[in-house]
This record gives C-alpha cells, sequence and structure tokens, in this order.
C-alpha cells in the first residue's frame, strides 16, 4: 500500500540520524505494521453495526477510525522518500525500483483475491476495471466494476504510482525552497483537502465523493506533507514531541469523532467529518517525526524491537492479504454474533495473516526484488 507499506528502506546519512547499523528507520518499520493492523482491524469488523466478519463492543466503533491508516501511509510514503532521497538518483532508476518493490507482490496476491471474491465469492467481474486494477489506474475511473476492481485494497497503490511519477519532480522543486515556505504550503494543502471535501458534500452524490476521496490528487497533500516534514527535519526543524503524548490525544479524538452524531451539534459533527483526513494526516506526521527525533537522539524503545521490525517487513504483503482472507472466512463461516470475545477471533485471523505474510515476503516478495535489482545492474 504505499512506500509506507512496502519494504524501502532509503539509505543511511550519517549526518542526519542514528539509527539502526544500517541507516534504518526502525521505529518507522513496527509503525508500519501498527498502522496496516488498523486497516485490517477496521475491515475485519466492518465500517457499520451488522458488518464486517465480526464485532466486539469493546473495539467497534472505534476500530472504525482504522479506515484512516492509509492517511498515515501515505504521509509516511512522502516522509520515507524524501528522507532517502539522493540527488544523484536517475529518474528511470527511480522508477524501475519502485515498480520491483511493488508490481511482483501485487500480481501475486491479486491471484488468490480473484478466486475468493470473483470465482468463489461471485462479485461482479469487469474486464476493463480488473485490467485497470492490475496496472494501477483504477483510482483515475469512478465507473470501475466493482467499486474497488481486481484486489479490492490495492487501491491505494494506485495512488501511490501517482505519488512515486511525480516524486523526482516535486523532490527538486521543493529542495529550492525555504523551510518556512515549504511548511506553509503543506499546511496550505491540508486546507484544500477540506475544502474539497466540504464542496464535494455539497455538490456531489455519496458514490462521487468516496471515489474523489480515493483520486490521487485529493490525497497529494498527505504525501507532500511528509515529504515537506522529512526535509524540514533534514535541514534542522526539531520540534518538541511526545510520541505517548501523541497517541493519548490521537485516542481522545477518535473518541469524540465516531461519537460526534450524539455528543456534538450537526454543523460541528460534519466538520469533524470532512476535517478527518487531514486531521489524522497532521497526526501522522507529528508521530513519524517524534519517533525520527527519539531514534536519531539514540532512543530506542519497543516498535525498535525484532518483533516489530519483522512485522514491519511483512505489512505490504500482511495489507495486500488481509482482505482476502476476512472475505474467505465471511463466506465460508458467515458472521458471528457481536461478542467481547470476537477480540479473540480478531487476533487469531490476524495471525494467520501475519504467517501468510511472512511466507509472501520470503517467497515471493524478496526473492522478486532480488531478481529485479539484479537485472537492474546486469
Amino acid at each position: 500500500m504505499t512506500t509506507a507499506l512496502l519494504p524501502a528502506q532509503p539509505a543511511a546519512s550519517p549526518k542526519r540520524r542514528r539509527s539502526a547499523p544500517d541507516g534504518r528507520l526502525d521505529s518507522l518499520t513496527g509503525l508500519r505494521f501498527l498502522a496496516a493492523f488498523a486497516v485490517f482491524a477496521h475491515h475485519f469488523t466492518g465500517a457499520s453495526a451488522g458488518a464486517g466478519v465480526a464485532q466486539a463492543p469493546a473495539l467497534f466503533p472505534y476500530t472504525t477510525m482504522g479506515v484512516n491508516g492509509v492517511g498515515f501511509f501515505f504521509v509516511l510514503s512522502g516522509f520515507l522518500l524524501a528522507w532517502g532521497h539522493r540527488s544523484q538518483t536517475r529518474t528511470r532508476d527511480f522508477y524501475r525500483r519502485r515498480a520491483g518493490r511493488i508490481l511482483p507482490l501485487h500480481l501475486a496476491a491479486t491471484v488468490p483475491c480473484v478466486w475468493v471474491f470473483h470465482v468463489w465469492g461471485g462479485v461482479p467481474f469487469d474486464l476493463p476495471s480488473f485490467v485497470a486494477s492490475l496496472v494501477l489506474v483504477q483510482t483515475w475511473f469512478p465507473g470501475v466494476v466493482p467499486m474497488f476492481p481486481g484486489n479490492g485494497v490495492s487501491w491505494t497503490l494506485s495512488v501511490e504510482a501517482f505519488f512515486y511519477l511525480l516524486f523526482p519532480f516535486v523532490v527538486r522543486g521543493a529542495y529550492r525552497l525555504r523551510t518556512r515556505t515549504l511548511l506553509a504550503l503543506a499546511g496550505s494543502g491540508l486546507v484544500a483537502m477540506w475544502a474539497v471535501n466540504w464542496w464535494a458534500a455539497l455538490h456531489l452524490s455519496p458514490s462521487r465523493c468516496e471515489w474523489l476521496m480515493r483520486l490521487p490528487v485529493t490525497r497529494l497533500p498527505e504525501f507532500v506533507l511528509g515529504l515537506a516534514l522529512a526535509l524540514a527535519v533534514g535541514r534542522g526543524l526539531r520540534v518538541p514531541l511526545r510520541p505517548g503524548v501523541l497517541a493519548a490525544l490521537f485516542a481522545a479524538y477518535t473518541v469524540v469523532y465516531v461519537h460526534r452524531g450524539t455528543w456534538v451539534s450537526e454543523p460541528v459533527a460534519a466538520q469533524l467529518h470532512l476535517t478527518v483526513r487531514p486531521v489524522v494526516a497532521l497526526f501522522s506526521v507529528l508521530v513519524v517525526v517524534a519517533y525520527v527525533q527519539r531514534e536519531g537522539a539514540g532512543r530506542r524503545g519497543w516498535l525498535c524491537t525484532p518483533v516489530m521490525v519483522r512485522l514491519g517487513a511483512w505489512s505490504y504483503a500482511f495489507y495486500l492479504l488481509h482482505q482476502t482472507v476476512n472475505r474467505l472466512i465471511l463466506d465460508h463461516w458467515g458472521r458471528t454474533p457481536p461478542t467481547n470475545l470476537s477480540v479473540f477471533t480478531l487476533l487469531g485471523v490476524a495471525g494467520v495473516v501475519v504467517a501468510l505474510s511472512w511466507a509472501a515476503y520470503t517467497y515471493v516478495e524478496e526473492p522478486a526484488r532480488r531478481w529485479w535489482a539484479r537485472r537492474q545492474t546486469a
């Protein structure tokens, strides 16, 4: 789902950070898995009462906020690409590396998805829409069938492909800007996101609004925000941030957001909904910066443990496979009545997806990456 999900570890820069011996930012790798797990939890419990595979009252409806995990990935993608960018990298080499990391596992994960959703599950199949999903342009067309053709979660890869296409040119322009100007432009992008959301809610149908929220251009401010903060931190910007405080604030925001319909007035509730993506983007970049500063100062916490780093490395596969597993369970066993025991079901299914993700990473993703790299250097 993004550079944030892909096994993209930027090259080390000793002047900018002290982290893992090979220059990785291990805490960000660990965060990738947490964000992927949030998306999984959202899909597992569903977006509304009675949806999903199973719901635990202790978790639902708070798990619905997990859908915004994709916004975190877009922010993290911009940050990682800018943080590891080297001016001597040729544009065509950058594109080749991105293709080598995205496409093999994307294509491999589509195979079981087609069987589970279309052959077994009977989801409508439209060949042009399916081909669009394979080449990752499906988000540009509002009339694809179904709304998420092919492997549905790959819509975020379509957005990322657009980011990758623009990145070599955007980063060159960003280097020329003063830090203050760069941050002002990034902030303006978040305001533009809110304005577009508001305009769409007033003038478009719900289905068109949903498509617009997946259109790559409308998600570009999240990517640019991450890119801008990476350059700013690389230039010496320091912000006094504590990850624990940010997590507590985000938890409080989540509680208010999911109860907005009953806790606040209708106009305020509407604005909470319209601003959720920019707010999540802001929280995301602050969390990323907080952990980068901590790790750069030599403070390595639980996100840097071998377990979390491995889970983060497998997170791309986890993301691409999780919804196929959810659908397989739903079609085979059906939904279960809401009960807090469903927490154990959720964790059990997550364990199965992790195991499959390890296998996909070990036997598909990494071998394909190494093969692709050899071809580029041959």
